[in-house]
């Protein structure tokens, strides 16, 4: 019997893996990424449809958002917030007057035979990004420049049907707001160019303006890529590569398309790379011809006629400024400031909401690295299995940091709190009411401590002959028994002491 084999096998990571390391010794690959985010405002940049990923078809439209003739867009105030918001959060420069264009192409799904964008003024420009990077992949800081962030609509999609013969065309996203943020051409490698889609995603989730998520087409990555022999200044020919819908998608892609560049480059076929849109097939792990470019389309855009000019004031702009969250990057700065490892910072800042239960359980009990650890070890494990937010556990911040004071103060074993931590994740309730209920307490008194020891032993003569008879590893024997016999609440401290001078008092 033949057996399927696996898209993701080790041969073919190695492999990738093994012909990138070799392409870049001669080549330097440029990355260059565009990103559509889609905005989280209750409804659409031009109407009042709202939209919800997942409805029926063609439910949430209107004559706005269909183009049917007559129909005027009004401008949604939020997306120019939540513009003005991620520009600031970029570090870019913001036009305090820029426009709206038309950007006229045919496709099926775009009901108005063009698309409302914006072409030469765009709401910000000339901005930067940074973010750490894993330590698997060698760690480091890394800056990457943004070109600009424009404001434009989203078109419908398209519903291909099983046989092929036909598509249908669903309009519910048309018109929905997004913001396009352009990179400039910084990225080297794939691993790079993942780790700043995922700090965009980052972002835009710290600043509530999207979900981010990328399965439902929230956050879509377009990605560029040439590569240029060594100590060659003019750029090579570009490739986009489109259909990434993960960020361990992109790196694979990027890493394919630089060898297979490579590889023409090598057998004299460097003609043969052209300017085109390919896709990345997850299934046979490799990027294939989707369309061939002949050059820049001619989007023949003109300014809007239909709506005003987007003019910013100072004091609008400053407002927004002084309400930005804590970001990203300053939030991994001040973490490192409190004396946590980059593996701990980069876990607790990569989600807001870990992020903001972590801050709330340290505002309880003030010890940094215990938090962490039972976040990033037991917590982080119990959501994984389960598969469960943070938010959605039933184990509050304050019962954490309740947990961990008691085991501080001697209350609780740490071994009980690892139990009593599973059950307040699982069904709620409270610390000290758990501990109450089952009786919990810690054993600290030696003489109580010391009838328990001296019980085991009597109990256990043969073990106790074969230690003094050298076989000192049965100490853990012992002392399992000692636990089990107080049901877990003996001191571990005292009762190591107590039985060591039992065990090996002299008969």
């Amino acid at each position: 019997m033949k057996t399927k084999q696996q898209p993701h096998s080790n041969f073919t990571e190695t492999a990738r893996a093994k012909a990138v390391e070799k392409a870049l010794k001669d080549f330097e690959a440029i990355i260059g990424i565009e990103t559509h985010v889609q905005l989280a405002t209750m409804t659409k940049a031009f109407c009042s449809c709202a939209y919800s990923y997942g409805d029926q078809p063609n439910s949430c439209v209107c004559p706005v958002c269909m183009g049917l003739p007559g129909a005027l867009p009004v401008l949604n105030s939020k997306v120019i917030e939540y513009a003005v918001m991620l520009g600031l959060a970029l570090n870019c420069k913001l036009s305090m007057n820029s426009k709206f264009d038309r950007k006229q192409y045919f496709y099926p799904d775009l009901p108005k035979g063009y698309q409302i964008s914006q072409f030469d003024i765009p709401i910000a420009t000339n901005g930067f990004i940074d973010l750490d990077l894993p330590l698997e992949f060698g760690g480091g800081h890394r800056r990457f420049g943004i070109t600009r962030v424009h404001m434009e609509e989203d078109a419908g999609k398209l519903l291909h049907t099983g046989t092929g013969n036909y598509s249908q065309v669903d309009l519910n996203r048309a018109g929905v707001p997004l913001l396009e943020i352009v990179s400039e051409p910084d990225m080297r490698t794939g691993v790079e160019a993942a780790e700043y889609a995922a700090e965009l995603q980052r972002v835009v989730r710290y600043l509530g303006v999207s979900n981010g998520n990328m399965q439902e087409g929230s956050l879509r990555c377009d990605v560029n890529v040439s590569i240029r022999p060594i100590g060659q200044l003019e750029f090579g020919t570009k490739v986009e590569i489109k259909n990434l819908n993960a960020f361990s998608a992109m790196s694979r892609a990027i890493d394919f398309e630089i060898a297979r560049q490579a590889a023409l480059y090598n057998e004299g076929k460097a003609d043969e790379i052209v300017q085109e849109t390919r896709l990345w097939e997850e299934g046979s792990q490799k990027t294939v011809t989707m369309r061939k470019k002949e050059g820049l389309a001619d989007y023949r855009y003109f300014p809007e006629p239909d709506l005003p000019e987007v003019i910013l004031t100072e004091e609008y702009v400053n407002g927004i400024r002084d309400s930005l969250p804590e970001l990203p990057d300053m939030k991994r700065r001040r973490y490192e400031d409190m004396g946590l490892s980059m593996q701990d910072v980069l876990f607790l800042a990569n989600d807001v909401n870990i992020a903001d239960y972590f801050e709330a359980t340290i505002a309880t009990v003030p010890d940094i690295k215990l938090a962490t650890n039972w976040i990033m070890g037991d917590i982080a494990a119990y959501m994984k299995n389960e598969k469960l937010s943070i938010n959605e556990i039933k184990l509050s911040p304050q019962e954490l940091g309740e947990l961990i004071a008691s085991i501080k103060s001697g209350t609780i074993s740490g071994k009980i709190g690892k139990e009593i931590l599973f059950e307040l994740m699982e069904k709620g309730g409270t610390v000290k009411g758990l501990i109450k209920e089952k009786d919990l307490v810690q054993i600290v008194d030696p003489v109580e401590i010391e009838k328990i020891v001296d019980k085991v032993i009597t109990n256990n003569p043969k073990q106790l002959e074969q230690y003094r008879g050298g076989k000192t590893k049965l100490q853990g024997f012992f002392a399992g028994q000692v636990m089990k016999e107080s049901k877990g609440k003996a001191n571990p401290g005292i009762l190591n002491k107590i039985l060591l001078e039992k065990l090996n008092a002299k008969s």
